[in-house]
């Protein structure tokens, strides 16, 4: 089996309760969204096919404990789901960050899924897997990207109708350069909303700059 991987490279992750931890990123190419704030529109296409084997070969000569697997959106190739097992079996701990319009039902259950569910700022709210909520377990998190006030109201109110931050860890975070993160960061302690407030330390650290 092949994957048609855009790029694999070590760096700090930069969100979710892992932020901060040394950490193996394997992007693959390719996603069936166009979310307004996309930041990896590069990673739509372009890339190479490689095998399973020589993904974890590439992934073990970093040698670091933690190993996240993006994309664009990387359930969109089937063999993602062998992937992400292989990984599991070869000791690794592993993430998986999906945009939500996939089924995880098939995901390993020792993945930690860091699940988006789309707000109607991002353009894809149509697209959400609602069922996927269903499938939470307690080392998975839910993240909703808020592009204004009005998405922050809206994933008020979804968490509060489904109850999402009793099954797992939930995260606010705001489009970068769109929304101040101060400003979310009042809005959540004004209501006591039981959520992580998140920036992506890679782009504080880096700035925009891919394969970081």
């Amino acid at each position: 089996m092949k994957l048609r991987v855009y790029e694999i490279f070590h760096s700090l992750q930069g969100e979710s309760s892992r932020i901060g931890l040394p950490t193996v990123f394997v992007r693959l190419t390719g996603c069936p969204m166009r979310c307004v704030y996309c930041d990896t529109e590069y990673a739509f296409s372009g890339g190479g096919n490689m095998t399973l084997d020589e993904i974890l070969a590439r992934v073990a000569g970093y040698g670091t404990r933690y190993v996240t697997v993006t994309g664009g959106e990387p359930l969109a190739q089937k063999a993602c789901f062998d992937l992400l097992r292989m990984l599991c079996d070869a000791g690794y701990e592993v993430s998986l960050e999906t945009g939500g319009a996939i089924d995880t039902t098939d995901v390993d259950t020792r993945v930690a899924v860091i699940l988006d569910v789309k707000t109607p700022g991002s353009g894809e709210m149509a697209n959400n897997v609602w069922s996927n909520l269903e499938h939470l377990k307690p080392q998975d998190e839910v993240k909703f990207v808020l592009c204004d006030r009005q998405d922050y109201e809206w994933a008020k109110q979804i968490l509060t109708e489904r109850g999402i931050a009793d099954q797992c860890s939930v995260l606010f975070s705001p489009v970068y350069s769109q929304v101040n993160p101060t400003e979310l960061a009042d809005w959540i302690l004004q209501d006591r909303l039981p959520v992580r407030m998140q920036v992506q330390l890679h782009k504080i650290l880096w700035g925009e700059t891919p394969g970081k």
